[in-house]
């Protein structure tokens, strides 16, 4: 149990928050209402399990950096408390629930699903090769209301791509302000990131722009969706609470990060699933 914990820890598996209520927030437009209690199963199990496999995916690829990097040498695989035979083990496992949930949904989701891995993993090497890796992690969860609503309808649409598009922007300007903490690290080792290549208050202005275009996409979703006044009120409140997560930074002091890249962001894929769900529900 104490090994399953640390491996838990080492993906963080608490951070689904930032993804999960978007893959439901796409189930939820897909079905106008409450999928299934089994689709709603297979959801949770397929987001589990995709996100694990990247996270774990993303350790392994991340080895040789963590342990000289001070900020993450105390991770579980360079401070030698999982060993990587373990993380690959887990890795695999996580993947072949992802691939077993998909196609417990439907076919499209099961064909789609060694494709979505695809993504996941390839992200774990953009930073070796461009400043705009924050969009490769943005579209592995953009992912996430597409495939929520393909689990429930098996068919495409516009609006879960545009709620998709949305996530990716809120995504990679999240991403630029967490890659802060590693401006001068990344740029002795010779990786790739925005604040690296712009510098940190370019970045800093880049990523408050995709923050307005994700704020605007979450509010074109509504209108899309039909969604009502309710969803359009927390679409411009996750717009506020974005807006205040730079207002919590500068370049000069990055001593509020984790409060504003941990609390606030989470709140802001909770909020809209919340509003969602309260606007489809009756």
């Amino acid at each position: 149990m104490r090994r399953l914990w640390t491996l838990l820890d080492m993906i963080k598996i608490q951070h689904t928050v930032f993804a999960l209520p978007f893959a439901f927030m796409g189930a939820l437009l897909g079905a106008r209402g409450l999928p299934s209690g089994r689709q709603a199963f297979f959801i949770l199990l397929a987001m589990v399990g995709a996100r694990s496999a990247a996270m774990a995916f993303n350790r392994l690829a991340d080895h040789h950096y963590d342990a000289q990097n001070p900020r993450t040498r105390d991770r579980a695989l360079p401070a030698g408390l999982i060993s990587r035979r373990a993380a690959w083990l887990f890795t695999l496992a996580s993947a072949a629930l992802f691939i077993f949930a998909a196609g417990q949904l439907n076919r499209l989701c099961l064909m789609l699903s060694p494709v979505a891995l695809g993504v996941v993993f390839f992200y774990s090497y953009t930073k070796r090769f461009t400043a705009y890796s924050h969009f490769f992690l943005g579209a592995a969860l953009g992912l996430a209301p597409i495939a929520g609503w393909l689990a429930v309808t098996g068919e495409p649409a516009l609006t879960p791509v545009v709620l998709g598009l949305a996530v990716v922007f809120w995504v990679a300007g999240f991403d630029v302000l967490y890659a802060l903490q590693d401006e001068d690290f990344d740029r002795q080792v010779g990786l790739h990131s925005l604040p690296v290549k712009l510098g940190r208050r370019r970045a800093m202005r880049l990523a408050l722009g995709f923050h307005l275009a994700a704020a605007l996409g979450f509010l074109l979703t509504g209108l899309l969706a039909g969604l009502g006044p309710l969803y359009l009120t927390a679409a411009l409140l996750a717009g506020v609470i974005l807006l205040l997560e730079h207002h919590l930074l500068s370049p000069e002091d990055l001593s509020r990060l984790h409060h504003a890249f941990f609390t606030l962001n989470g709140l802001v894929g909770l909020v809209l699933c919340g509003a969602t769900f309260l606007s489809l529900w009756p």
